[in-house]
């Protein structure tokens, strides 16, 4: 104890030489300001894991996804170590992962942010699209059907799909994702095609930027499947002018993408361009082109993935700029030139004027007018293909009414092969 004051913590340091201990004094005055930020710096520490319940790890964490089940380590029956274990069980996992079947459903939980996020990854190791030692297998082309509710031209589409020619290969060719109106549920049997093929979506308008999300959340459900490896977009009214296997090779083969895109000096198309959008875009690279187009995996994945152009065409673009007919033309025009072919494979008609095309019905329909579409009488129109001048341009036709089904399905044997 010191005389006079309070109690002193004691100090025992050990002494010189002579190996004795010697006993010092720590002074309270110094001793109290010490305990208290001890106190308040393990307050502070609790108020921080309280804030983050995850802990500081949390806050770095990426959209939770569920792992799928070929990604997930097969259980060993002896743990073992080593580089060519590790090597072995990582190209395991790959291959299941590229093996896996396809989802049987196309509807799932994730957000929009989480979608896009899975959507966007693209294998680029030694530019190879397949793992060392897989097999081969034929690429698929995605159908992506953009709707405000039914199919009424669902029986074509059927036996469209189910017209390949080889048992059991259909699968094998073709995968179909289908965006409604939201709140609107498609009723199918197991056996057809559209059994199951739904995609979360949300509300779309004519005109509207929506319509771009929507045709991004559709490439974005098919990128999920690596075997798809071109993308088609249609609508409800639009129908198959060739059998599948023809329509598959005639993508899977093609070196280039089918969207269209042209410079329209008038107030159509360059009078639709905004300043807002300079200087990524200027109006020398304004380009307009029909909504229906047609592209490759690599184009998919970079439309899904672009920060840079389209929030910038979101909030720019406005009534009468429709982002649906300039956003795509523009920036492919702009990115790839090279990897469009300038043209668009669904064949169109505005000859009777008006903000949209053509519609079709019943007295429409007929032996001649089909075969005048497949090129199978008149003149057939010609276009370019891998370099080549060939007469088979067109692989769908829009608008046709649902009361044009009857005669279509009576007709389709006959002149459009299925």
């Amino acid at each position: 104890m010191q005389a006079g004051g309070g109690a002193a913590a004691v100090v025992v340091v050990d002494g010189g030489k002579d190996g004795h201990a010697t006993p010092r004094t720590f002074p309270a005055k110094l001793l109290r300001p010490v305990l208290l930020s001890a106190v308040l710096a393990t307050g502070f520490l609790a108020a921080a894991l309280l804030m983050f319940p995850g802990g500081a790890s949390s806050y770095y964490r990426l959209p939770r996804l569920a792992a799928p089940d070929a990604l997930r380590p097969t259980p060993a029956r002896h743990q073992q170590r080593g580089e060519e274990e590790l090597e072995s069980q990582e190209s395991g996992a790959a291959e299941r992962w590229w093996a896996r079947p396809p989802a049987r459903s196309a509807w799932h939980n994730m957000s929009e942010e989480e979608l896009l996020w899975a959507a966007s990854f693209e294998p680029r190791a030694q530019h190879r699209r397949w793992p060392p030692g897989m097999p081969h297998r034929t690429p698929k082309v995605a159908f992506m059907f953009l709707t405000r509710g039914p199919l009424p031209l669902a029986p074509l589409w059927e036996r469209f799909f189910n017209g390949t020619g080889a048992e059991g290969g259909r699968e094998r060719l073709f995968s179909v994702y289908v965006h409604t109106t939201p709140g609107f549920r498609l009723d199918f049997p197991p056996s057809s095609p559209f059994h199951r093929r739904q995609v979360p979506s949300k509300a779309t308008r004519w005109g509207d930027a929506n319509m771009v999300d929507a045709e991004r959340r559709l490439l974005a459900n098919a990128l999920l499947d690596f075997n798809n490896e071109r993308f088609v977009l249609v609508s409800e009214s639009c129908i198959p002018l060739y059998p599948l296997p023809v329509v598959h090779a005639y993508l899977t083969r093609s070196r280039h993408s089918f969207v269209g895109a042209f410079d329209e000096p008038s107030q159509h198309g360059r009078g639709r361009y905004r300043v807002g959008l300079a200087p990524d875009v200027t109006l020398a690279q304004w380009r307009k082109g029909a909504q229906w187009f047609e592209m490759d995996r690599h184009l998919a994945v970079y439309v899904i993935a672009d920060d840079r152009y389209y929030p910038r065409f979101r909030n720019e673009c406005r009534a009468p700029c429709y982002v649906d007919e300039h956003y795509l033309p523009t920036v492919l025009s702009i990115v790839a030139p090279k990897q469009i072919a300038n043209r668009t494979i669904t064949l169109v008609d505005w000859s009777r004027g008006g903000a949209h095309p053509a519609t079709f019905g019943t007295p429409d329909v007929t032996e001649d007018f089909l075969g005048r579409l497949v090129g199978k009488k008149g003149s057939p129109e010609r276009c370019m293909y891998n370099g080549q001048s060939i007469e088979v341009c067109f692989l769908f036709a829009r608008k046709f009414a649902p009361v044009a089904l009857p005669q279509l399905l009576s007709l389709s044997s006959e002149i459009l092969g299925y």
